[in-house]
Formats: structure tokens, C-alpha cells, sequence
């Protein structure tokens, strides 16, 4: 089988705020696993995202710091490159849409439609401040929801109900959230993108055609969104911050005054960061295999974003055409799947970062190595719906499967390997038992069982099934006492800890996606060479008027495969070391301590 072109995409966190496990474990972790797997499996693999500098929220924060938008944006940026780099989340480019080339690509975008007549202008009332003298963008709104009643829904969504609005004057009692003022309404023109018109122009017949791979509920709201009927959506908005429109738009009075809605330019994100990366590389036109040739186009997101990957970015690429192609009837890729994950709550209760009442990643890999942060975040994955971080989950998932199960058995086979044969692979020729042949058939078999776990976006399913392999070794080495047979049966030693090594080479690899740290290690202790990935290095990119830091993935030196891969007889191990680190109570309650718990 020929390599697949895959892409993930990644959602595009506001740069206003540190990243806590909610969003590591709603969009990064599990792209990165998936993208791991298939670089495994030797496939043309290609993960992007960036930090969105242009959001409201980011605009708000750097008014509450007093600060510049690009400081505070290009700070908290910084500290995204470092967590990305340090938890092993490997993009092959991490930037953000503050860059040339981001600006360049989404006024092209915005012109392609405008000329494909899938953008008009209209005039619509928005919310003025008086005290501020300017329209407000609908994220400087806050009010009361009309369908739950919510009474902080913001001016674009309601976060306890996800409705989302067309304009903040939906809102009862709309309020400003720079001084909690009343707001007017005042008449503004803008460009709206012509969703009607794209719905008959395919994107409701994309949204019932091969989708038996989809979650249910990453296809529910979208398609009752359609069934419900599509209006248009303002694409601009009145701001002084953001992506200034197109000459093409120019004749939208007091164009000047305008910049793109950052809900419309930000997914824009995914194909300008696929062609930054493609310039990156060395090769400008290798964007375009990903976006114009067959390939699977994933996007991992949380539930939030739904009406964003499935409804608003399909349309817009259903709307360009010959966009960057000689053949003008040409068409981007639309995505192959928008694996949205639930929420992650914390120790019962929403998390709420403003009010310390997450798990900031950054601190915690001060205090915690990433792979068992890894570990649980994919054990607890809010894949189908919402899940919870708790302190003491981590801490009994770490000693009772990490350390128990699989750090055990590694530490356990390879230390009686030093002990009995002086850490040298034992030479057991051709004569296999029967139970060793049908442990290694097991494991064998394992790796189409995880593969179709990894590939199909159930990565709980994947770990557990890996977890149960490891089990199935423990067991194995239980039955065959090694440890017992030493003193009567040398013979019998070598066949058990021979195929209990061959075991731990699959399990790996099996357990590589998803703890791709210690699995390098132990990689290194049964004596390979080499890199099972490649390696993530924060780079600076020269652009004519200034440079930006973005996070870049160097496979140069990676030589993993989606295999057992044998660990040869006469080998010599290196010394091994434990893979895991037990953890004391103790830890549960210190980090509780630093935590704020919201009042009922």
C-alpha cells in the first residue's frame, strides 16, 4: 500500500491565557497521537496549528494587563512553543496568524469568494458604546441569553447553552464588558459570507455523504443547522486589530476602519500554515498534496468549534475555486473528519482557568514528567463526552498501570536479563515452545487491533487495548516463573525472557503514540539505534518586515515503524532504568492545595 497524505489540524488557541488540560486534551494530545501513528506507519504526514493573535479574548486580556495586543499575544505565544515542546506535542509547524504570509493567504481567500459572488455587503445594527465611542466586537458584549436565559452568555455564543448568534443584539440587556455600561444599537455595513448559497453549493450533500466514520455529535448540530436554515454571517467586523480586507473590498464604506471576523480568518489558519510550512521546507508547492491531491484531512477540535470546522470552513472551501491553481474550476480538499472531543471538567466542577481552577500544563510538567501526564489525559479523554481530571485519578493510574503494569514488566524482564545472562539477549535458535509462539502471535495481532483504535480516533480504545497486551506479558511471565525456573531449568529461563523481550519490543511501539518519551527510552535500553520520532525545535522565521518564533518538527534522524521489530540474540542491553516513578499521596494533596475551588 502507498503512502496516504495526512493532514491534522489543530484547533487555534486564543494566545490571552496559559493552556490548561482541557484544551491539551480536547484538541493537541489526541492530534498528535494521531499524527504519530501514522508517521509510524510510514505515512506523508503533516500537523499544523497556531496560536490566534486576533481574537477578542486576546484583546481583552492585554486591556486588563495594561499591555499592547502583540506583547501579550507574542508572550503567551512564546509559552505555547515551550509546553508544545516540553509534553512532546509534534508540530511539524506550531505559528500563528499574526504572520505575512497568514494576513496574505486570508485576503486571498477573501477575494477568491467575493469574486465567486459568495460574499455580499449588508447593513445590520450592532452594539455601540457611547463611552467608548466605537462599535464593540460581540466578545466586548455580554448579556442575557434568550434561549437558557444565561445571564453572561457573550455576544457571538452562549457558553452554557452553545447557541450561537448572529449579532449581539440578540442579547437581552447587552452590556458592555469594558466598563458594564449600557450599549445602543447603530447601523454599520459589512461583507457576510453567503451560507445559503453555499449550502445548495454542496456542503449540505457533503454533510450526509461518507460520514459512518464521524461521532455522532460532530454531526448532529451542523446538520440541524442545514435543516434548520443556513443565513448569512458578517465576515467583518469594526476593529482596529486583525486582518485589514482586501483591495476587492474596498468598496464597503469605511473600509479602512475594518478588519476580517477572526472567526472567518482563523480556519483560514489551516491551508496558510500548510503553505508557511511548505515555504519552510524547501519545497513551496508541497502544500499542495495535502490540500489539492488525495489525502485525509482531520481536524481535531473541541465541541465548541464544531459549527466552525463542519459548517463555516467547509463552506468557505466549497466557495473557492482555483484558488492558487492553474485550473480555475479547482478545488481544496474538505475535511475527511472533525473528531470533536467533549469537555474535560476538574475535580468535578468547569474548569475556569481566570479563577485557578485547572491544571496550567506548563506548571505541572515542572513537577511531572510528561509521558504519565500523557497517559492520563488519553485515559480520560472526553471523546464522546465530557470527562474529568482528578489528582487522585492520576496518582492511581500512574502507580497501578504505568508503574505496576508496564514499567514493571520492562523493569522486571530486563533486570533478570542481567541477572541470569549477564544482560546479553539469550540464543534460544528455532525452539520456541508453544506458549512462547502464541504470546508473540498475540502481540502480533495486536497491532492491527491498536491500529484501527489510532486511525479511527478512539484512543482510549487504543490504550486500553495496549494496557490489556501488557497484562496478557505479566501474566505470561507468572506462568512461566522465570525467577523459579533459574535454579532448575537455565533452558527454560532464556525461551521466557527471550520472547518476554521480543513482547516489549511490540509493546513499544504500541504504546509510542501515546508515550512517545519513555518509549524512546526503552527503545534505547534494548539496545536500538536511532530515533523512534523525530525532534520538535522552536525556530525563527525571517519575514520582510519582521521575524516570528514557531514551533517546527526535524524527522530527519526518526526510524520507527509500525512493527515488532526483533531484539537479536547476543545483544547486550545497556543498564536499565525505570521508565516510571511511583507517586506518593502526598502528591494529591499538594497540588489540591494550589488550586481555588469555585464556591457552590
Amino acid at each position: 500500500m502507498g503512502k496516504e497524505n495526512i493532514l491534522v489540524c489543530i484547533a487555534w488557541p486564543y494566545a490571552n491565557a496559559d493552556i490548561h488540560q482541557g484544551n491539551v486534551t480536547g484538541s493537541h494530545l489526541p492530534g498528535d497521537i494521531y499524527a504519530r501513528f501514522h508517521r509510524l506507519r510510514g505515512n506523508n504526514v503533516v500537523m499544523v496549528s497556531g496560536s490566534d493573535s486576533h481574537g477578542t479574548p486576546v484583546t481583552i486580556k492585554a486591556g486588563e494587563l495594561g499591555k499592547p495586543v502583540r506583547e501579550v499575544f507574542e508572550m503567551y505565544h512564546a509559552r505555547f512553543l515551550e509546553l508544545f515542546k516540553r509534553l512532546g506535542i509534534s508540530y511539524d509547524l506550531y505559528t500563528h496568524t499574526d504572520t505575512e504570509n497568514h494576513h496574505q493567504v486570508a485576503q486571498d481567500v477573501f477575494s477568491n469568494l467575493l469574486e465567486h459572488e459568495f460574499l455580499y455587503r449588508e447593513k445590520s445594527l450592532q452594539m455601540y458604546s457611547e463611552s467608548a465611542e466605537k462599535f464593540l466586537p460581540d466578545r466586548f458584549v455580554e448579556g442575557t441569553c434568550p434561549n437558557c436565559g444565561y445571564t453572561s452568555a457573550r455576544g457571538d455564543q452562549c457558553d452554557n447553552c452553545n447557541t450561537l448568534f448572529t449579532s449581539a443584539t440578540e442579547l437581552i440587556n447587552p452590556r458592555s464588558k469594558l466598563d458594564d455600561s449600557e450599549l445602543t444599537e447603530r447601523e454599520t455595513e459589512h461583507f457576510f459570507i453567503d451560507l445559503p448559497a453555499l449550502a445548495e453549493n454542496g456542503l449540505e450533500d457533503w454533510l450526509y455523504k461518507d460520514k459512518e466514520h464521524w461521532r455522532k455529535h460532530a454531526l448532529a448540530l451542523p446538520r440541524s443547522w442545514v435543516k434548520e436554515g443556513l443565513i448569512g454571517r458578517a465576515i467583518t467586523r469594526d476593529m482596529d486589530w486583525g486582518i485589514a480586507i482586501p483591495e476587492s473590498g474596498y468598496a464597503l464604506p469605511n473600509h479602512e476602519q475594518k478588519v476580517m471576523y477572526v472567526w472567518f480568518e482563523a480556519v483560514i489558519g489551516y491551508l496558510s500554515a500548510t503553505i508557511e510550512w511548505a515555504k519552510n521546507s524547501g519545497d513551496p508547492d508541497a502544500w499542495r498534496q495535502f490540500w489539492y491531491q488525495p489525502a485525509r484531512t482531520l481536524y481535531f477540535v473541541g465541541k465548541d468549534n464544531i459549527p466552525f470546522h463542519t459548517v463555516i470552513w467547509p463552506a468557505e472551501l466549497l466557495g473557492l475555486s482555483g484558488l492558487y491553481h492553474d485550473d480555475p474550476t479547482a478545488k481544496l480538499n474538505l475535511p475527511y473528519d472533525v473528531p470533536a472531543n467533549a469537555f474535560m471538567n476538574m475535580e468535578g466542577l468547569k474548569v475556569s482557568g481566570s479563577r485557578n481552577w485547572s491544571v496550567p500544563m506548563l506548571e505541572a510538567l515542572d513537577r511531572h514528567d510528561p509521558d504519565p501526564l500523557r497517559y492520563f489525559l488519553t485515559a480520560a479523554m472526553p471523546e464522546t463526552r465530557d470527562s474529568d481530571w482528578s489528582w487522585d485519578g492520576y496518582v492511581e493510574r500512574n502507580n497501578s498501570e504505568l508503574v505496576a503494569n508496564w514499567g514493571n514488566l520492562v523493569n522486571r524482564v530486563l533486570k533478570m536479563t542481567r541477572r541470569y545472562f549477564e544482560g546479553i539477549v539469550p540464543d534460544v535458535g528455532d525452539d520456541l515452545r508453544a506458549q512462547d509462539t502464541e504470546l508473540l502471535a498475540e502481540i502480533d495481532a495486536g497491532f492491527d487491533a491498536v491500529a484501527e483504535q489510532y486511525d479511527g480516533c478512539n484512543f482510549r480504545a487504543a490504550l486500553q487495548e495496549v494496557l490489556r497486551l501488557s497484562t496478557r506479558v505479566n501474566q505470561y511471565l507468572e506462568e512461566q516463573s522465570p525467577w523459579t525456573t533459574a535454579k532448575t531449568d537455565l533452558d527454560a529461563t532464556a525461551k521466557t525472557l527471550f520472547t518476554a523481550l521480543q513482547a516489549i519490543s511490540g509493546l513499544k511501539v504500541l504504546f509510542a503514540p501515546l508515550l512517545p518519551f519513555t518509549s524512546q527510552r526503552l527503545h534505547e535500553m534494548l539496545g536500538e539505534e536511532g530515533q523512534l520520532f523525530g525532534e520538535s525545535i522552536v525556530r525563527e522565521f525571517s519575514e520582510s518586515t519582521r521575524a516570528h518564533e514557531a514551533l517546527t518538527y526535524d524527522d530527519t534522524n526518526a526510524s520507527g515503524c509500525w512493527e515488532r521489530v526483533a531484539v537479536p540474540a547476543g545483544r547486550t542491553l545497556p543498564k536499565p532504568q525505570a521508565l516510571f516513578k511511583k507517586l506518593d499521596g502526598s502528591v494529591i494533596e499538594d497540588e489540591l492545595s494550589r488550586l481555588n475551588r469555585p464556591s457552590a
